[in-house]
């Protein structure tokens, strides 16, 4: 299967990925719902949502802050590395990704679209504006923009919609694409999941690589089950071997 995969890898001239929180599990980030300390008393969905923000600003960033926290700690895995350099090989190439942790641009990822916004980014909420916050841990909670007003995360919450340029840049990618690689992710959240079916239903050969059986496994050319820091890097050798 691994011989498979990569040989249709190195035959497409244009790829797409599509990673989730599988690939920065295996960083060690932890997962949405986060187990610890204070927020055993919360639900994610609870703290995400513009409402909560409207709520308890302070509470909301309290969370974020522990979480950038633990963020901070975790590097780039081989999947990362793995990714990063498919795409210094492929003629057209995006990475389109639903984790906000950054570690895609860590590991050398330059073709990348982030459908859920990015932990590291703050929006202002009265000028919109987005800026860089990579203090760790925060000087101030809530943080506010130099205009007086707070900040926000630079993230989708619950109940908000995806950034209007970045899924139209990964819907045209999962469009034109040869082949589009599914890594990490259970195909759940929409509108994410379901770009491997359109890119599948234009033609494109649809990998998927997961530790679990996912709702499109049985669709895909090729299913791979197991760690992406495992596949990933043994696809791009045999990618490598078959050129």
């Amino acid at each position: 299967m691994i011989t498979e995969a990569a040989k249709r890898i190195r035959e497409a001239r244009a790829i797409a990925v599509l990673t989730g929180a599988g690939v920065s599990a295996e960083s060690g980030v932890p997962t949405f719902r986060g187990e610890g300390g204070l927020w055993r008393q919360f639900r994610a969905e609870d703290l995400a949502t513009p409402g909560a923000f409207a709520r308890d600003p302070r509470l909301v960033w309290e969370w974020y802050d522990w979480r950038r926290q633990k963020i901070a700690a975790c590097r780039p895995n081989p999947a990362h590395h793995a990714l990063a350099a498919l795409e210094s090989v492929a003629a057209e190439f995006l990475l389109i990704t639903q984790n906000i942790d950054d570690l895609h641009r860590k590991a050398g990822s330059r073709r990348l679209v982030e459908l859920h916004g990015n932990i590291w980014r703050v929006r202002c909420t009265r000028e919109a504006t987005v800026s860089a916050l990579p203090d760790v841990p925060l000087a101030e909670i809530p943080p506010r923009c130099g205009c007086g007003a707070l900040l926000r995360p630079d993230v989708v919450w619950f109940g908000e919609s995806l950034p209007v340029d970045a899924l139209e840049r990964a819907m045209q990618a999962a469009e034109t694409c040869e082949l589009f690689l599914v890594v990490g992710t259970s195909t759940l959240v929409q509108p994410a999941a379901s770009l491997p079916l359109v890119a599948k239903g234009r033609g494109a050969v649809v990998i998927e690589v997961n530790p679990d059986p996912t709702p499109i496994s049985h669709l895909v050319d090729v299913s791979l089950q197991g760690k992406a820091g495992e596949i990933l890097p043994a696809l791009l050798a045999a990618r490598r071997g078959s050129a």
